[in-house]
């Protein structure tokens, strides 16, 4: 075949050309189909059980059994619910944090996360935010995050593309991440379904070779907060206090008006268009990279704000990224709490303090 970049002979199975890096277009095999299928199937059944664990469950306090009502049968004792606190940590320069919040019943956020050992490298950071007029969305968020990690996890970039073809492939790579996402929304939902079927957010962002590509669909951000440079809001939100700014509104204004909170993209069987808004960031210097839910920028929603008090509390955490998100996460609750928190961070350029990567309490 022939590269309709550069116009250079190639194999017919290659893919990319040796010439100038063009990536040719792949397409995907039955078998490949069905598997990206079963894996949202299986990220709804995983959340679906991370929601609503099954078996009795201990009580913390005395040992005795928790009724379902979330009592223990003994003591009376509340027991803590796994999905109102999640915690990963694929690595140590990599943590996430995702809480109810303190006016919630329950926590409709979810996050997955990845990365690679060497501080720096490749990282994968989603967070999903449940719509909470929907039916299900805690159910929902998990299994969409999880199965846009799958999706990122096990596509990366290979060959000698140039710095535009990556940023292609990665683009069109998170394309697929929220077109896996919203089918395991998809997956989640009764057939029978009230009229506010499961709904939620998406954001995603993926470190690869010094390149960051962040894709959108709602109002979760992402921001890139290079040291000694200004700092950056990666995402724009699809909601209706962003487009009254659009128009000139002032921030303040906007993002305390009686739609503040409207969003007007989703994931989810009524979304009218689930497309990621796509954009890009060069790593030229060492930084932190943000990815939240509307629970922490609700109270400090400008970037240079919130890149300020994100260097506050790194500080108080030793520059240690789960640490940090932990920390950022009470700092929000602390404010009220109004919502479902999640926090992501990767630290990208220095490394974090040297010790084993987990993850807990939801682990992936």
């Amino acid at each position: 075949m022939t590269c309709a970049e550069c116009g250079a002979a190639a194999p017919a199975d290659a893919r990319f050309c040796e010439a100038c890096g063009h990536e040719f277009p792949q397409v995907a095999a039955p078998a490949a189909a069905a598997r990206a299928e079963s894996s949202a199937a299986s990220s709804a059944v995983d959340a679906a059980a991370a929601a609503a664990p099954d078996g009795p469950i201990p009580c913390a306090e005395c040992g005795g059994v928790v009724d379902p009502d979330g009592y223990c049968s003994l003591c009376g004792a509340k027991a803590p619910v796994p999905r109102d606190h999640l915690v990963e940590q694929p690595q140590p320069w990599v943590g996430a944090v995702s809480d109810r919040g303190v006016r919630h019943r329950r926590n409709e956020d979810a996050m997955a996360t990845a990365a690679d050992e060497a501080p720096g490298g490749r990282a994968i950071l989603v967070v999903c935010d449940g719509v909470s007029s929907s039916e299900n969305s805690d159910v929902a968020s998990l299994a969409a995050a999880r199965a846009a990690r799958e999706v990122l996890v096990h596509s990366r970039a290979q060959g000698l593309g140039t710095d535009s073809t990556l940023l292609a492939v990665l683009s069109d790579r998170i394309e697929a991440a929220a077109d896996a996402a919203s089918r395991a929304v998809a997956q989640s939902t009764a057939a029978d379904h009230g009229a506010s079927p499961p709904s939620c957010t998406f954001v995603a962002a993926v470190v690869e070779r010094d390149r960051i590509v962040a894709g959108v669909v709602g109002d979760s951000r992402a921001y890139w907060f290079p040291d000694g440079g200004e700092p950056l809001a990666l995402t724009v939100d699809d909601s209706w206090s962003a487009e009254q700014m659009a128009l000139g509104v002032p921030r303040a204004e906007a993002e305390s008006g009686p739609h503040a909170h409207a969003i007007t993209r989703w994931l989810g069987v009524d979304a009218p268009d689930h497309t990621p808004r796509i954009t890009t960031a060069a790593v030229t210097s060492p930084g932190w990279l943000l990815v939240c839910s509307d629970g922490l920028w609700n109270y400090c929603s400008a970037a240079d704000d919130l890149e300020a008090l994100l260097r506050r509390t790194a500080a108080d955490a030793a520059g240690e990224p789960l640490a940090t998100a932990s920390a950022l996460v009470d700092w929000a609750n602390a404010q009220g709490g109004h919502d479902n928190i999640t926090v992501a961070l990767a630290r990208l350029g220095t490394a974090a303090p040297d010790r084993q990567g987990t993850a807990t309490s939801g682990e992936s």
